[in-house]
């Protein structure tokens, strides 16, 4: 049976298209709830609301977006890694550099005996990338470019700054919510008018600010699992070589490490990395990771 091959310029383009409807959909949830609860309550009522939700969330994610990098690599204690110690990082990350015509980023070394690797930053001009010792220790040179390209394409597709547009959108609709629900709880439920209608409407945002949540935080993470495809499309693109990134992922699919090594990755900066650092068994909507099987299967038939 012929295998279909999978052009990296198709998946790259429709990993994008995907990332750019589900963040449309976020939108979409927003734009609703902002309607119910403005016609559940008085317009200027829910005006308030958005002032105090929009402050909140946009200051809170800046102030992470700006520090994003600090904040990563001081949670994993991460060190500046050494041009003659880590010689092989730094020959994968400027031969990066070079091919996606980035400047070269940070780099930094973590310790842990798991395989992984993570970029943060703003910008290219401000991003860093992240290995561990076990990447250095157990990656051929090959299989280490795969996985620095998959970090350079990270900074290169603005990755970063897209899911913080992301997070924006998520923290707002999940502050309107908690506002809205709370508001009720202490005004006794009451509404702007009585009558069948105003009912009906009031009920209906109720329902669809306990689920707004819940359904845009699903989507983000099929947001970020796009990245990610786009991440190893894109690597493929800077390397022109598949199995360096292949052979790096099924070297992560086949390791088996205790729960004293997971415990140097904080929860909050899982995501950044390039599979899933507690490699828990729950996938499909709720990872923020594709299958490795998944990725690597795409990757054979690039």
């Amino acid at each position: 049976m012929m295998v279909q091959r999978i052009s990296f310029h198709d998946e790259i383009r429709r990993n994008k298209i995907k990332s750019f409807l589900l963040i449309i959909v976020i939108f979409i949830f927003f734009i609703i709830l902002g309607f119910l609860i403005s016609f559940a309550l008085d317009p200027g009522y829910f005006f308030i609301i958005m002032i105090v939700a929009t402050i909140f969330s946009v200051v809170y994610v800046i102030a992470s977006y700006y520090n994003s990098d600090k904040i990563a690599l001081a949670s994993v204690r991460a060190k500046k890694a050494s041009k003659t110690e880590h010689r092989m990082l730094y020959h994968a990350a400027e031969g990066m550099s070079i091919a996606s015509g980035l400047p070269m980023p940070k780099l930094y070394v973590m310790e842990s005996e798991q395989i992984n690797a993570f970029a943060s930053g703003r910008d290219p001009k401000n991003a860093v990338i992240c290995v561990t010792t076990g990447t250095l220790k157990k990656l051929s040179k090959q299989e280490l470019e795969g996985v620095i390209a998959h970090e350079m394409s990270h900074i290169a597709n603005y990755d970063i700054r897209f899911m913080t547009t992301v997070a924006v959108l998520v923290g707002l609709i999940s502050i309107i919510a908690q506002i809205f629900l709370r508001s009720l709880f202490f005004s006794g439920g009451g509404g702007k008018k009585d009558g069948k209608a105003q009912m009906v409407l009031m009920v209906l945002a109720i329902v669809f600010a306990i689920l707004a949540p819940i359904a845009t935080h699903l989507v983000s993470l099929a947001i970020s699992r796009k990245r990610e495809f786009g991440a190893d499309a894109t690597a493929v693109k800077l390397t022109r070589y598949p199995p360096g990134l292949k052979s790096a992922l099924e070297k992560i699919r086949h390791e088996h490490l205790g729960d004293k090594d997971k415990k140097k990755y904080p929860k909050a900066v899982a995501p950044l990395f390039i599979s899933d650092p507690f490699k828990k068994k729950i996938s499909g909507m709720f990872s923020t990771h594709p299958p490795i099987d998944t990725r690597i299967s795409k990757l054979e038939r690039m």
